[in-house]
């Protein structure tokens, strides 16, 4: 977070894990690593407090998209069995089975269900797991296949009647984040969990996060004590939101442009020129996203002619890939109620491409908020509660946003700017927090994503007047004495050879009473297990049995990043707006949008 190189240098000389700091997390922690517990997916059973269920959820997953892909390629397989998928598009299916051959870090978070369950063939795969196109066929399905929950990883305006109508058919739900595409949605969701009994998990992963635990539980510890403000923000130099758009059904266009490359390269000098040109007219007639697809499968296929034996697989797999991209070309996205429209500067926008971009169209998506913001503001909420005594979900006083849209080709904003207040402890007056005690006991969190500038990249600055925390892209937090980011105390810190751990006593003293070292990889993000919690709280009925992001916890969570959008886009609201309690609460019918939640849509029936 804007650290600059001598900073960062003097972070990574110091080990240090905030369990350290107490004697029941380290004792935990050295008894879990004596023990063996060295899988991400145990130390996440012990350090939260679940345990391995007696035979995995039987699951579906709905939409197996990005961030659907992801998802797959973090669950474990003795908590959850996959047996149906639902999505339209044929490239996501495909990336369901296969994984995500498009980089090396996209197999790596993408795994696919091949690789996670060891079946070697797509064919012997789909003896397990039965593939829809439409969501509502895999619902109608749910007598014969049996499952105990679904998974919702679909554009946000659909999560309230998906997993309204899955919890309706008698499935508990994990929703990918924001909980809904608005207030009333996601109090509607919250009701019809409560109606039901099924549990609704949404995908906050932080509250997962064995480093951002740990980060709270210095501040609990008064490590950087009286906290004064938090800055967080998600800078990123490319717009990733702007997937290319499918124009032809095959590969037959491009095969042709591969075969005049190929004639350019043996060409003699007086008949380049000629071929050079055909070639430029022949890409500008497929178009400017038909192109990028035919070059990338005409690179892939170059690459694959020439490839040595060791890489003739991998170049395989991803120019299946790309000819499975080129085949969405092929869906027919208005009968799945995506629609087509007119920007403000004449740009035409298909169905399809709301599909395939939805995250930039504001009836499909909640932009930057939604996506990003939510995550972070999430987690500063987290900070602010590890101060209340009570522990309770620190609620926002204010927000005021600005945002601008400087790329084209979208409706949402592209870089956005928000102030909130928050209460400390002592700011109100009575139980019922209606009454102000002392309007000076605040703090402010500032928040920034931006597109086109990725300085800085993500993470959070936890500031107090006693030291100050540093949390890098979910990886490391480190802690520095006062304000003065020259004298580290210590970091937690991730590494593709593990997470080391060099417990330090609290205080002035410096010393590292002990080094461990827990060979599990990199530190988890979370995604893992929230799963198998959500598994285990659904083998464990009991109302006790929750998962951490329950649906008054998300709930929260979507209420600043919804409201903070009107704020960006409402010119009447002077771009501030002062949150009231009764936004947060789920059995009332008060919400920032001024609609009533209504539990009776007829979108919701089943």
């Amino acid at each position: 977070m804007n650290l600059t190189a001598e900073e960062k240098a003097i972070g990574k000389e110091n080990f240090y894990n905030a369990i350290g700091s107490d004697l029941t997390r380290r004792d935990f922690l050295k008894g879990t690593i004596a023990a063996g517990v060295v899988s991400g997916a145990g130390l996440g059973a012990m350090y939260f407090k679940y345990s391995k269920v007696d035979n995995p959820v039987r699951i579906g997953v709905i939409g197996t998209g990005d961030e659907g892909g992801v998802l797959l390629g973090a669950l474990t397989p003795d908590y959850v069995q996959v047996a149906a998928i639902a999505d339209i598009r044929p490239c996501n299916v495909h990336r369901a089975f296969h994984g995500d051959w498009s980089s090396d870090n996209a197999i790596k978070v993408r795994t696919g269900l091949m690789k996670k369950y060891g079946w070697k063939t797509e064919d012997e795969a789909r003896k397990n797991v039965r593939v829809f196109g439409d969501y509502n066929e895999l619902i109608e399905a749910n007598k014969d296949l049996q499952l105990d929950g679904v998974i919702i990883a679909l554009p946000l305006h659909l999560h309230a009647p998906v997993a309204i109508k899955c919890m309706r058919s008698g499935l508990n739900v994990i929703t990918e984040k924001l909980m809904g595409y608005s207030v009333p949605a996601c109090k509607e969701m919250g009701r019809v969990s409560h109606e039901t009994g099924k549990l609704l998990a949404t995908g906050h992963q932080r509250h997962y996060s064995v480093l951002y635990d740990n980060a709270v539980d210095c501040i609990r510890q008064g490590l950087i004590g009286d906290m004064h403000c938090i800055r967080a923000q998600w800078h990123r130099k490319a717009d990733t939101w702007s997937p290319p758009i499918p124009g032809i059904a095959d590969t037959s266009k491009a095969l042709l442009l591969a075969d005049m490359q190929r004639q350019l390269e043996k060409a003699p000098n007086t008949e380049k020129d000629a071929l050079t040109k055909a070639i430029a007219k022949f890409r500008a007639d497929l178009g400017e996203n038909d192109a990028k697809l035919a070059n990338n499968w005409v690179s892939m296929k170059t690459r694959l002619d020439n490839a040595a034996p060791k890489d003739i697989d991998n170049l395989q797999k991803n120019l299946a890939q790309i000819e499975m991209q080129m085949r969405d070309a092929d869906v027919e996205a208005e009968n799945f109620g995506y629609q087509s429209k007119t920007l403000a500067d004449g740009e035409a926008i298909s169905p399809l491409e709301e599909l395939i971009r939805w995250r930039l169209w504001q009836r499909t998506g909640g932009g930057l908020m939604a996506e990003l913001g939510s995550h972070q503001l999430d987690a500063s909420g987290i900070f602010v509660s590890a101060i209340d005594p009570n522990r309770e979900k620190a609620l926002p006083l204010s927000v005021q946003a600005f945002g601008n849209q400087y790329l084209k080709r979208r409706e949402c904003e592209d870089h956005v700017y928000c102030m909130y207040e928050f209460p400390k402890p002592g700011y109100y007056g009575d139980a019922k927090k209606t009454q102000v005690k002392d309007p000076n006991k605040k703090l402010v969190v500032t928040y920034s994503s931006i597109n086109g500038n990725g300085f800085g990249d993500y993470g959070e600055v936890v500031m107090g007047d006693k030291g100050t925390l540093v949390l890098l892209q979910e990886k490391e937090v480190m802690l520095y004495k006062d304000a003065d980011t020259k004298t580290t105390v210590g970091v937690v810190k991730g590494k593709p050879g593990g997470v080391a751990l060099d417990t330090t006593e609290s205080g002035s003293a410096a010393a590292a009473v002990g080094k461990l070292a827990l060979e599990s990889g990199p530190p988890s993000r979370g995604y893992t297990e929230e799963i198998e919690h959500w598994a285990w709280c659904i083998r464990n009925p009991s109302p006790e049995n929750l998962p951490k992001c329950h649906p008054k916890v998300a709930l929260g969570d979507a209420v600043i990043a919804l409201t903070t959008n009107i704020a960006l886009r409402d010119p009447q609201k002077s771009s501030r707006i002062d949150f009231k309690h009764e936004w947060f609460d789920i059995d009332s019918d008060e919400t920032p949008e001024g609609v009533k939640p209504d539990v009776n849509k007829a979108e919701y029936k089943v």
